[in-house]
This record gives C-alpha cells, sequence and structure tokens, in this order.
C-alpha cells in the first residue's frame, strides 16, 4: 500500500514521513520529488516550465516507480509530495489503482499563518516557491483537496504527533 502524504510546503511532510516510516512495520520513503529532479536533469532539459509536475513524464514515472518498488519489495511506501493541481491527483491515483495499489491519502493542514510563519522561520531569506504555493493550497483545499484526503490539523501538533496520528489511522 501507499501512504500518500500531501499538504503544502511547510506543513510538515517530509520530517512526518520519516517518522511515520519508523512507526509503520515493512515501510519504505519514496519521495516523488526525486522523480522530478531525475527529469530536471536531463539535457537538453525539456520544455520550460514552474514546476515539474506539469510535465506528463513525472506523473507517470510516479506510479511506475511506486509500482515497481512495491513489487520489488513489497510492503509499504510511505510518499510525501505536495500535489495540488486536481486533474494531477486523480491521473496518479488512478495510475496506482490500476496496478491495484491501495492509497490512503493524508493532507497535513496548517493555518496560512502557521505555514507562512514555518516556511518564513526555516531560512535566513524565506523560501519565494514555496510561499507561492499557500494561495494554490488554500484553493485546493477549499475545492477538492480535503474532500480527497484524510486532514490531519497540524497547526498546533508535533511532527511526531501527525505521524502518530497518521500510523493509528492506517492500522485501525
Amino acid at each position: 500500500m501507499i501512504i500518500w502524504i500531501n499538504g503544502t510546503h511547510g506543513a510538515g511532510k517530509t520530517t512526518t514521513a520519516a517518522l511515520v516510516r519508523a512507526l509503520v512495520p515493512d515501510s519504505r520513503v519514496l519521495d516523488a520529488e526525486k522523480v522530478g529532479e531525475t527529469l530536471m536533469d536531463i539535457a537538453p532539459g525539456l520544455p520550460e516550465t514552474d514546476n515539474f509536475q506539469h510535465w506528463p513524464p513525472w506523473r507517470q514515472l510516479v506510479v511506475d516507480t511506486a509500482r515497481r518498488v512495491l513489487d520489488y519489495t513489497g510492503g509499504t511506501l510511505v510518499m510525501p509530495m505536495t500535489v495540488l493541481v486536481e486533474p494531477y491527483w486523480r491521473e496518479i491515483s488512478a495510475g496506482l489503482a490500476g496496478h491495484r495499489i491501495p492509497v490512503r491519502h493524508f493532507v497535513l493542514h496548517a493555518d496560512q499563518d502557521t505555514l507562512r510563519g514555518r516556511i518564513e522561520r526555516e531560512h535566513v531569506v524565506p523560501s519565494p516557491f514555496r510561499l507561492k504555493y499557500l494561495q494554490p493550497y488554500a484553493e485546493a483545499a477549499r475545492t477538492w483537496l480535503h474532500a480527497e484526503a484524510e486532514v490531519v490539523d497540524t497547526t498546533h501538533l508535533t511532527p511526531d504527533q501527525a505521524a502518530r496520528r497518521i500510523a493509528d489511522a492506517v492500522r485501525s
């Protein structure tokens, strides 16, 4: 199975994923961002974009990579990755379903002020890339994302508490 941990930058996906992995037996973390980084290394480059998720091969390779890793290892993949474009999520989840891979989709949520504060405290100069996704996250959360996932509000949770909630939900 896959435990997909979604949410915008600053929500704590990467940290929480590592903690979930420690709580779920026979699990591994697969960061789909690494698939995007591989595509970004192609020379000459793929068509210009501000986000590798816009490249159709990224979405297809995420599905194929997850499937092949699970075929090889079994167990559970914990996948921390922001996906805020509904058709992209539909393509990925349909691809995984086509391979009969169950997905538990979680969204780490926090209010906009909390997210902005986390991003601003992360580095001396806050990441403009991360900050620009706050509004698209809010729109996705309002229109489709929260209806598609199990929401874990991290506004007042530590990453360890969020990870325990996810692990407990998967076990139940």
